[in-house]
C-alpha cells in the first residue's frame, strides 16, 4: 500500500515536469531527466524498509495487549534530562497483594558524534548494570554493545556481548552470553510487506542447540499478521488491525503440541480524544482486563487498569492497579 502511493506520488510528479516542458518548449526537454533524478531516490528508499527484528516481530499486537495495563501494583515513573544531555529514569512500584516495593535508577548518556552511548542501571535487588553502546561506526547499519552486571552482595557476575546488523530487507542480531557461554543469533528477512524469521540458541558447554524458533509474517500499513513454532512444539500467531484513527484491535492464538488446552485472546484500544484512551482484552480463561489512560497536562500521565476473574466473579480475588508517569 504504502509501495503503491509512492509510486503514484512520483508518476504526478513525472507529468508535471513533462507539462512544463511542452509550455517550455523543445529545448527545455533535454533537462527534464536531470530535474527527476533527485526523485528516484525518494520512491526507492519507501520501497525499501529494514524489517523489525525478531523480538519485535509481531509487537504491534503484543503491545495492545499490555499496555495501558498494570494490575496489582501502584507504579510511579519519572523521566528528567539534563541540559548536558543526560537522561535520568526513575521507577518505584508496590505490589498490592505483598505490599513488597521496588525501585531503579537508570542514566543515559549518547555521544552522537562518536556513535556511543552509556547505560547505567541500578535496582533494589542491589544489581548493578551497565551497558556501552557503538553504533554506525565500524560500518553503517551495525551496533555493538557490551552489556555487564554486577550484584556486590553475593559478588556474583555476569556479562554479554551484542551485535546487531539492519539495512534494508535484514535485520541481523547475535549475543554472546559469557555465562555458559551460550550463542544466541537471529534473523529476520523482508520483502514486499512478508517477514520470515529465525531465532536459535546454542549452548557451548553442552554442544547443544538450546532453542529453534521460527516465525512468519506479514506486515502492512494497517494490518499485521504473525505467526511462529517454538522448539517445534509451542505453536502461536497474532493479527493486529488498526481499523481507524481511534480504534485498534488484537487476537492471539496459542496451542502446545501433545494437549487440547488452546489458549486466545482479543483485545482493543480506542481513543476518546488525544488526551484519553480506553483498553480491554479477554481471554478464554474469562479473565477480563479493563484500562483507562488519561494525560492530564503535557509530562504527566495517570493509568488505572483492573482484572476481573469472571469465572469467580462473586469469590473475590479482583485486582486493580495504578499508574503516573512524569516527565521533564
Amino acid at each position: 500500500m504504502q509501495e503503491s502511493a509512492a509510486l503514484f506520488r512520483y508518476l504526478m510528479q513525472l507529468i508535471a515536469h513533462l507539462d512544463e516542458d511542452e509550455d517550455e518548449g523543445p529545448s527545455s526537454s533535454s533537462f527534464t531527466t536531470l530535474r527527476l533524478i533527485p526523485l528516484l531516490p525518494l520512491v526507492s528508499c519507501s520501497m525499501m524498509a529494514v524489517p523489525p527484528s525478531y523480538a519485535d516481530l509481531g509487537k504491534a499486537a503484543k503491545d495492545i495487549f499490555s499496555k495501558g495495563y498494570g494490575f496489582g501494583v501502584v507504579k510511579l515513573d519519572l523521566k528528567t534530562k539534563s541540559q548536558s544531555g543526560v537522561e535520568f529514569n526513575t521507577s518505584g512500584s508496590s505490589n498490592t497483594d505483598t505490599g513488597k516495593a521496588a525501585g531503579s535508577l537508570e542514566t543515559k548518556y549518547k555521544m552522537k558524534e562518536l556513535g556511543l552511548s552509556f547505560n547505567q542501571k541500578w535496582n533494589t535487588d542491589n544489581t548493578l548494570a551497565t551497558e556501552v553502546t557503538v553504533e554506525d561506526q565500524l560500518t553503517q547499519g551495525l551496533k555493538v554493545a557490551l552489556d555487564t552486571s554486577f550484584v556486590p552482595n553475593t559478588g556474583k557476575k555476569s556479562g554479554k556481548l551484542k551485535s546487531a546488523y539492519k539495512r534494508d530487507f535484514v535485520n541481523l542480531g547475535c549475543d554472546v552470553d559469557f555465562e555458559g557461554p551460550i550463542i544466541h543469533a537471529a534473523g529476520v528477512l523482508g520483502y514486499e510487506g512478508w517477514l520470515a524469521g529465525y531465532q536459535m540458541a546454542f549452548d557451548t558447554a553442552k554442544s547443544k542447540l538450546a532453542q529453534n524458533n521460527f516465525a512468519l509474517g506479514y506486515r502492512a500499513g494497517d494490518f499485521q499478521l504473525h505467526t511462529n513454532v517454538n522448539d517445534g512444539t509451542e505453536f502461536g500467531g497474532s493479527i493486529y488491525q488498526k481499523v481507524n484513527e481511534e480504534l485498534e484491535t488484537a487476537v492471539t492464538l496459542a496451542w502446545t503440541a501433545g494437549s487440547n488446552n488452546t489458549r486466545f485472546g482479543i483485545a482493543a484500544k480506542y481513543k476518546l480524544d488525544k488526551d484519553a484512551s480506553l483498553s480491554a482484552k479477554v481471554n478464554n480463561a474469562s479473565l477480563i482486563g479493563v484500562g483507562y489512560t488519561q494525560s492530564l497536562r503535557p509530562g504527566v500521565k495517570v493509568t488505572l487498569s483492573a482484572l476481573i476473574d469472571g469465572k469467580n466473579f462473586n469469590a473475590g480475588g479482583h485486582k486493580v492497579g495504578m499508574g503516573f508517569e512524569l516527565e521533564a
